[in-house]
């Protein structure tokens, strides 16, 4: 689980990714904002601890900018006591907000319960993240759309990495229909044609959909 903390006084952040990495997340740091939307755009951040007094883009900022493409959940962490920026906070997308000073194990705690909520419908690996409440794809954090044929093929195959589906078996999961007889198996071939092309966001991804020559198609359950 990749967690990134957006802090710009040392002493704090090393603080904040001592406890976390204890508790078994990876983390990215970042001391100013435009490093942090820089981190964000390049990698697969589940969640983020986000300073709203940070240099050169301040975290509201932040915020806004992420929010307008992606739907991570985020933590925002101040000095300020005042009632209006835990609101102005929450009203740019933050889900929740944490006043300091604070007991690392606070945060630890915070951090936990946003990513059960928030995961409730969530499936993911390193690459993907699948929201099937929202029906909604991102690859890197890059939000992929698909149509809902292409997006009942990928949950049947990601939800069984490894399983081998013939065709038959993937159109009666793309269109929920046992008399969808009339489909022909090409048109499984051009679904998954083009699931692949909207998942290759970047060129030196691997494939996540594999061909299983005389048999059919299948998850890479080495992802």
């Amino acid at each position: 689980m990749n967690i990134l903390v957006v802090e710009d006084e040392n002493s704090i952040r090393e603080v904040e990714t001592a406890y976390l990495r204890k508790a078994g997340f990876t983390i990215y740091e970042a001391e100013t904002g435009t490093k942090a939307l820089s981190i964000f755009s390049k990698t697969n951040i589940e969640l983020i601890v986000l300073d709203i007094n940070i240099p050169e883009t301040d975290g509201i900022t932040v915020c806004k900018r992420i929010r307008a493409k992606s739907s991570v959940p985020i933590i925002m962490v101040t000095a300020r006591v005042e009632d209006q920026d835990e609101l102005i906070g929450l009203e740019c997308g933050a889900d929740d907000y944490i006043k300091k000073p604070f007991n690392p194990t606070l945060l630890v705690a915070r951090v936990k319960a946003l990513l059960k909520r928030s995961n409730s419908n969530i499936l993911s690996n390193d690459y993907l993240s699948i929201n099937e409440e929202k029906q909604q794809v991102k690859v890197k954090n890059i939000l992929i759309k698909l149509t809902t044929t292409e997006f009942n093929i990928l949950i049947a195959l990601f939800k069984n990495p490894g399983k081998v589906f013939d065709r038959e078996n993937i159109i009666v999961k793309a269109y929920n229909d046992f008399g969808s007889s009339e489909i022909l198996d090409r048109t499984v071939d051009v679904h998954i044609k083009n699931i692949r092309k909207k998942l290759k966001v970047e060129k030196d991804l691997p494939e996540f959909i594999l061909t299983v020559i005389g048999k059919g198609y299948k998850f890479n359950d080495t992802l």
